[in-house]
C-alpha cells in the first residue's frame, strides 16, 4: 500500500475486485483470526461465507433484543419501519449485506469480531429511530451522530501509560509517534473498529483519521492474546457507547496512519513533521 501526497484529491477509484491480500496491512490485525479462511476466498465472499466466518470467532453474535445475527442479501428498500436496515436488525437479527462491496464486507467482519459493541450501536439506532417515529422527529441527533462516527470511523486506543495518552489527546503527534515510539509499540494499541475506515485502508491516503475512544489498562491486558484484548474491548465498548451522554465530543481525533509500523512511509522524523496530516491540538493553531 501506497499513499499520495497530503494535497493530493483521494483517489476514489479504488479497489473494486476481491483481493483477499489486504489482510497484510497491520491496520487490519483484529481479523486475524480469520486470515486463513479469508486468504482461501478466490472471489467475492458470499453471505454463506460470511456465517462460516461467524462460526470461527466462536463467540455469542447477538443483537441486544436477543436474536441471532445473520447476513442476508440486501432487499428492495422499504419504507416500513421494521424493514429499514437499524429496525430490521434490532427485530430479526437479519444484517441486509450488498454483494461484491467492500463497506458492507468490511461492516459484516466488524459485527463478527466486536459483536457486542456493534449490537450497542444497533441499539442506539433502533430506540432513536422508535423515538423519533412517535414523535414525529426528522433529526439525527447527537446520539446517532455519535454513534453513525463512531462506526464509520472508529478507533479504539488502549495504553498502560498514561503519558501516551496525554500525548495524545494533546495532539503531540511528533513526540507520541516518533519519539515515544517503542514506548507506544510496547504501551499502547490502536485496533480500527470502523468498517468504513477499512474500507479506505484498502488505498491509503494522508488525511485518514479515526474517532477514537480510549481506554487507560494494565499491562497484562496488552499481553493477552489478540483474540482475548479483542474480546475484553468489545465488552467494555458497551457501557461507553449506551451512556446516554455519549457525542461525537468524546471522540479523540487520531490521524492514523502515524502509528508505527502500519505505514512504510511513517519509519522516519520528516514524515511526522507533515502539519497538514499531524495537526495541533486546536488551542495551538494560528489564525
Amino acid at each position: 500500500m501506497s499513499v499520495g501526497p497530503v494535497d493530493k484529491q483521494r483517489n476514489e477509484n479504488h479497489l473494486v475486485h476481491w483481493e483477499p491480500n489486504f489482510l497484510s496491512s497491520s491496520i487490519f490485525q483484529p481479523f486475524d483470526s480469520l486470515r486463513d479462511t479469508i486468504n482461501k476466498f478466490s472471489e467475492w465472499p458470499s453471505v454463506d461465507d460470511l456465517e462460516c466466518l461467524k462460526q470461527i470467532v466462536n463467540r455469542s453474535v447477538h443483537t441486544r433484543s436477543g436474536k441471532p445475527l445473520r447476513f442476508v442479501p440486501q432487499s428492495m428498500p422499504s419504507n416500513e419501519f421494521s424493514q429499514q436496515y437499524e429496525p430490521r436488525i434490532f427485530q430479526t437479527g437479519e444484517v441486509q449485506t450488498r454483494k461484491n462491496n467492500w463497506h458492507d464486507f468490511f461492516n459484516a467482519l466488524v459485527w463478527i469480531t466486536f459483536p457486542q459493541a456493534k449490537a450497542a450501536l444497533n441499539q442506539i439506532h433502533f430506540n432513536a429511530l422508535q423515538c423519533a417515529l412517535k414523535d414525529g422527529q426528522k433529526q439525527r441527533g447527537p446520539l446517532r451522530d455519535a454513534a453513525t462516527l463512531f462506526d464509520e470511523s472508529g478507533v479504539v486506543v488502549v495504553c498502560s501509560d498514561k503519558a501516551l495518552t496525554d500525548l495524545l489527546r494533546n495532539h503531540e503527534w511528533k513526540k507520541l509517534f516518533w519519539e515515544q515510539r517503542e514506548a507506544v509499540l510496547s504501551s499502547m494499541r490502536f485496533f480500527v473498529f470502523g468498517h468504513g475506515l477499512y474500507e479506505k485502508a484498502l488505498n491509503p491516503y494522508l488525511g485518514m483519521t479515526g474517532k477514537s475512544i480510549i481506554f487507560d489498562v494494565e499491562q497484562s491486558l496488552l499481553n493477552l492474546p489478540l483474540l482475548e484484548q479483542i474480546k475484553t474491548l468489545d465488552e467494555r465498548l458497551v457501557p461507553f457507547l449506551l451512556q446516554e451522554k455519549f457525542t461525537s465530543a468524546d471522540l479523540v481525533p487520531i490521524p492514523i496512519l502515524g502509528y508505527p509500523s502500519w505505514l512504510p512511509d511513517n519509519n522516519c522524523e520528516v514524515f511526522y513533521e507533515n502539519k497538514q496530516y499531524f495537526r495541533p491540538h486546536p488551542s495551538r493553531r494560528k489564525g
